[in-house]
């Protein structure tokens, strides 16, 4: 699966009584749909997916895929304490239309979690996984950092495609890069115009091709002098591209220089709330225009430092409110913004597009 460009980090939402409202995500999700960006992350951390119940993780994944536009990557975070759970829930994307698993590092028992703990553990899910797996170091949160060595390990498993790196520090996003030079590349299906195949994509065609052969009528059926009538629907023009161990970012105050490191793409959780903003910095990057690369991002950085850096979960879901998302409250122990931290959100966003 190919990985490039913004990938939307979503947030879960919930209804004033703490309950999820599935309506509300499915809105969300549709309207990410009409973006800029790749793809969007179901249950990452922005996702509060560790606040919900594994009920309530196949609830929100199943209406996520089914509000998404084709086109679109999904990627789910499964990431669990275990390999059993973190497998299952795996199985459950992969019935659902996902494209790849993201993995967040095992940490509850980190001082008995050494470099051959977490090799065993990822490749144990990269054996078993039905849909590629992403490595998600967030030490932020875990207080343990994926080892380059380990990443690059971990590389050459088949079935592990990438990682996403929380960590914000860009030369630690190079040497990732660096480390993994050497892995196999694989040859990745896209579009002709190196867009991404996603599974759904994949998935409506087929559905579109039995339909027509099921409705198609022959001559002998019509009579003579008749003429059946079929609707063809153009097949998906595909090709395929090499790439590499791909590694993806996860901080907008360091995107552009992430993207000049040799990242692939980033997971944000500031494009909840201004995902064009996010897309255009990319664009700008793609385009070869360090000046409005520049301009762009620098407009992101104030904002992103104080809520993304200071507020967290409670400030994205604000600013998913201000910037016409539903964001609505985060569940407890956290908190909602009080007044002063609105009004400062109110300012700092006022001249990010979204």
């Amino acid at each position: 699966m190919l990985l490039e460009g913004i990938f939307t980090a979503a947030t879960t939402c919930f209804a004033p009584d703490g309950k999820l409202f599935l309506h509300k995500l499915e809105r969300n999700v549709e309207r990410y749909s009409r973006t800029a960006i790749s793809g969007i992350v179901v249950l990452g951390s922005t996702g509060e997916a560790v606040m919900l119940s594994d009920d309530e993780s196949r609830h929100v994944l199943k209406a996520a895929s089914g509000a998404a536009s084709p086109e679109k990557v999904l990627i789910a975070g499964v990431g669990r304490e275990s390999l059993i759970e973190t497998l299952r829930l795996a199985d459950y994307a992969a019935e659902h239309g996902y494209d790849a698993v993201l993995v967040r590092t095992p940490h509850f028992y980190r001082p008995q979690l050494k470099a051959a703990e977490m090799l065993n553990f990822y490749r144990m899910v990269g054996d078993a996984s039905p849909l590629p797996v992403l490595l998600y170091s967030i030490p932020g949160y875990t207080l343990y950092d994926l080892p380059v060595e380990v990443v690059a390990e971990l590389a050459h498993h088949r079935n592990i495609i990438g990682i996403k790196d929380s960590s914000g520090k860009v030369d630690r996003m190079a040497a990732l890069v660096e480390a993994t030079k050497a892995a196999p590349r694989r040859n990745v299906t896209v579009t002709s115009t190196f867009a991404p195949v996603t599974n759904r994509m994949t998935t409506a065609e087929a559905e579109i091709s039995a339909i027509t052969a099921a409705n198609f009528i022959s001559l002998d059926t019509l009579g003579a002098g008749a003429s059946p009538l079929q609707v063809m629907t153009p097949a998906i023009r595909t090709r395929t591209k090499e790439v590499g161990f791909q590694v993806i970012g996860g901080s907008a105050q360091t995107m552009q220089p992430s993207f000049h490191a040799g990242a692939t793409g980033v997971i944000l959780a500031m494009a909840a709330f201004a995902p064009q903003s996010c897309a255009e910095v990319y664009m700008a990057f793609k385009d070869r225009d360090a000046v409005l690369e520049t301009e762009k991002q620098e407009r992101l950085v104030d904002a992103a430092n104080y809520i993304l850096g200071v507020l967290g979960i409670p400030g994205i879901k604000f600013a998913c409110d201000l910037n016409g998302y539903y964001g609505g409250v985060p569940r407890l122990p956290l908190m909602p913004l009080t007044a002063e931290q609105k009004q400062q959100v109110t300012t700092l966003l006022a001249p990010i597009h979204n």
